[in-house]
């Protein structure tokens, strides 16, 4: 859990697919619901989620008994946990802005082109920059 508090949910569905721990699965199984969840009942973009809170507490546990010599018995604890995951979507004025903003990157990258001067040196040609 420590490992994907501050990553987009979507990237760490991603990563917990890689993560060689028991708990990873059903982590990841917890954050896709949450996440489809937020998709379908609120309306919000898988891209605009944020973790805003995961808990993991400790649960019941069921008490079971295993049978030793002498009519005896060992206690057995199975312990189970309940996870916790909240979402909050980014607003949609910040979503706006960024978009912009990166539609304003693509279009200063598309009106300066770079030019390439060549020169030939020799046999090879030489390929210089040119802003």
């Amino acid at each position: 859990m420590d490992q994907i508090k501050k990553m987009p949910p979507s990237k760490a569905v991603t990563m917990l697919d890689f993560i060689n721990k028991s708990a990873s699965l059903v982590l990841r199984k917890v954050i896709a619901s949450a996440i489809a969840n937020a998709k379908n009942n609120h309306n919000l973009k898988e891209d605009a989620l944020l973790f805003k809170r995961i808990e993991v507490a400790s649960g019941p546990a069921f008490k079971r008994y295993r049978p030793i010599s002498r009519g005896r018995v060992h206690p057995i604890l199975k312990r189970t946990s309940h996870i916790r995951v909240v979402l909050e979507g980014k607003p949609e004025q910040e979503l706006k802005k960024q978009s912009q903003e990166s539609q304003n990157q693509v279009k200063d990258s598309q009106e300066k082109p770079l030019k390439i001067s060549e020169e030939k040196v020799g046999k090879k040609w030489d390929k210089k920059l040119i802003q």
